[in-house]
């Protein structure tokens, strides 16, 4: 993984809301966010940890736990969303993007939202934000490995023009071309949320 660098987006925090109303931040996730993100996973339900992780074990392995926090804004891009009118302002999602090979145009996308955020629109603007840092460093095309049964996931991979790949033991994959999603999310009027992302990013 290359060395992390000073960028100027990792200074913007975009501060909007829900579709339910609730106001979140979407910031990039740093390594010192370890203690957040483990956190957020234990909080997740078993299904969504199983959805996620392809495991509903309550606590990660510290590994893994590590390598999530691991970003250096450029083979490893991540994003995060706390809620900003909840107690402790807890992380409530997270999106990833890690490059295939190192200075390569592929990563493998990866997105979990905390149980009760869910279908309030947080991945869609997470991902938005996601997709314009990953345009900024190169990439190109994102793979996704998901749950065949993970609806949810499916949904948000066709809504951003993903095109199927192939489908082993339950395991459905996609790619994603980065421009086109950001075109298709740019498209989607009826995502406020969405669009102040884009706003906030002067995209």
């Amino acid at each position: 993984m290359t060395e992390a660098r000073a960028r100027p987006i990792d200074g913007i925090v975009i501060h909007s809301a829900l579709s339910d109303g609730t106001r979140v931040c979407l910031r990039t996730i740093k390594p010192d966010d370890e203690e957040r993100i483990r956190d957020g996973i234990a909080r997740l339900s078993a299904e969504s940890r199983y959805l996620r992780f392809f495991s509903p074990a309550p606590a990660l392995p510290d590994e893994v736990v590590h390598r999530l926090a691991d970003v250096d804004g450029h083979d490893h891009i991540a994003w995060g969303a706390i809620c900003s009118e909840c107690p402790g302002w807890p992380a409530i999602g997270a999106v990833h993007a890690v490059r295939n090979q190192p200075n390569g145009r592929v990563a493998e996308y990866s997105v979990a939202v905390l149980d009760q955020f869910h279908g309030k629109g947080l991945a869609r603007m997470m991902t938005a934000a996601l997709l314009v840092d990953c345009h900024a460093e190169g990439l190109t095309g994102l793979d996704v490995h998901t749950l065949s049964e993970n609806h949810a996931a499916v949904r948000l991979v066709h809504a951003l023009g993903g095109t199927w790949k192939g489908e082993s033991a339950g395991v459905a994959e996609y790619c994603l071309d980065v421009g086109a999603a950001i075109a298709a999310l740019r498209a989607d009027t009826d995502a406020p949320g969405v669009q102040h992302v884009f706003e906030q990013l002067g995209v």
